[in-house]
């Protein structure tokens, strides 16, 4: 079993643009995988996790309600945000500036079989991260993602997730905010989930801005604890093909 991970940091990309490098990679993965079943070739199978920003963007998975876009296509053109559908679980959710956006494409045969597990792990990872700023972040029942105060009327999510998987591979991921404008996410039903807030890191810490780099580095230590796996950090620029 590959328990290594390269990490890969994208800096500021275009969601198609990162989405179609995950698509990229996550076959690499597959194929490799169909080879050794095929051929019984014995290759070792690769693991990837994205750093990313993307400019203002809203996505929606594929149960997703499209209701859930409160925007026409001129009010998107008007905030500068684009809009996709996409094929990873989950409703709508919204990316940009100021928001960690990570995206583990694993083998998770070289880990453990169970996505149920696999989802729990990002979120514990996201719930040490913040207990290290001092902020006590929970699960929400039946509700995939990371949460503060979430059994009073004062419930807000900071952190969403969404992930697709094939074959024990995964792609899609999480996304914390960090510095994120909430003022974006007034223009879509979270999630698809009414009458809960959103927030973020540095609305919490009562800061203009935390740095980012900080957290993701917090984010890889548990990362790498939960997953029991040995990390190689690289500045990566997306080769097109």
């Amino acid at each position: 079993m590959n328990k290594s991970i390269e990490v890969r940091e994208l800096g500021n990309k275009d969601f198609k643009e990162t989405w179609a490098y995950q698509e990229r990679l996550f076959k690499d993965i597959l194929d490799t995988k169909i080879k050794n079943r095929r051929e019984d070739a014995g290759l070792e199978t690769s693991n990837y996790f994205l750093f990313v920003e993307h400019p203002h963007v809203y996505t929606l998975g594929k149960s997703g309600d499209l209701s859930n876009l409160l925007l026409s296509e001129e009010q998107l053109k008007e905030k500068e945000a684009t809009f996709y559908k996409i094929n990873r679980g989950g409703d709508i959710t919204y990316h940009g500036p100021g928001q960690i956006v990570g995206y583990p494409i694993l083998d998770l045969d070289n880990f453990f079989t169970d996505i149920h597990k696999y989802l729990r792990f990002l979120e514990e990872m996201v719930i040490l991260t913040l207990a290290e700023y001092g902020i006590i972040a929970t699960r929400s029942e039946g509700e995939t993602g990371v949460w503060l105060d979430v059994d009073t009327p004062f419930a807000r999510k900071v952190c969403a997730m969404g992930v697709r998987a094939s074959r024990w591979v995964t792609m899609h991921g999480f996304a914390l905010n960090v510095n994120a404008d909430l003022g974006y996410f007034d223009n879509i039903i979270p999630c698809g989930i009414k009458g809960k807030a959103v927030t973020s890191l540095n609305v919490e810490l009562g800061l203009e801005k935390v740095n980012i780099d900080e957290v993701k580095e917090k984010l890889l230590k548990h990362f790498k604890t939960l997953f029991e796996a040995e990390l190689i950090l690289q500045q990566t620029e997306i080769q097109k093909e």
